[in-house]
């Protein structure tokens, strides 16, 4: 009972912190300069496994921790430019902590044995707030392709202004 109230509670901060990260992008950001944000973000909570190696002292999972990370490091770059990337990114991350939730908490192994631990429920509350994430993008990915045609494939807040021949010549 105990262990189903924790679910709840970490699933229900999943879904909450989803809708406020969603709530401060669109007030802050421009669609694009959402993008870009949401994708780096996708590297940064990727690195929380590597903390999370050291924290608990898990030797044997640096190989397969630092690999994902880079993986995800690969799709959040690549997701600030392409939408689907970015959703895609984020439903894997998702899959990611699921995995992990299920290996150190359920005793599931998924392969390699070698998983880095976390804490309690940790797993169900990243899992979800990705998946809100990624249905989130997937609602905006048309804002983001548009605003990224407008600026003529330049990126959002760090975009260049372009100048007319003549300016050049001066």
């Amino acid at each position: 009972m105990a262990l189903s109230v924790i679910f709840a509670l970490y699933i229900s901060i999943g879904i909450l912190s989803a809708a406020g990260s969603i709530a401060i992008a669109k007030k802050v950001f421009s669609p694009k300069a959402e993008q870009i944000f949401f994708g780096l973000f996708l590297v940064a909570i990727a690195g929380f496994y590597l903390a999370f190696t050291a924290h608990f002292g898990t030797e044997g999972a640096w190989r397969l921790e630092g690999g994902a990370v880079a993986i995800f490091a690969v799709l959040g770059t690549l997701g600030s430019r392409v939408p689907g990337v970015l959703v895609l990114g984020y439903v894997l991350h998702g899959l990611w902590d699921l995995l992990h939730e299920l290996h150190a908490h359920a005793g599931v192994d998924f392969g390699t044995g070698t998983g880095t631990e976390i804490p309690l429920a940790y797993g169900a509350f990243c899992a979800t707030y990705d998946w809100c994430m990624a249905a989130y993008f997937f609602t905006r990915r048309r804002k983001f392709s548009v605003s990224l045609r407008r600026r003529g494939g330049a990126s959002g807040f760090l975009s260049i202004p372009r100048c007319h021949k003549d300016t050049l010549n001066r």
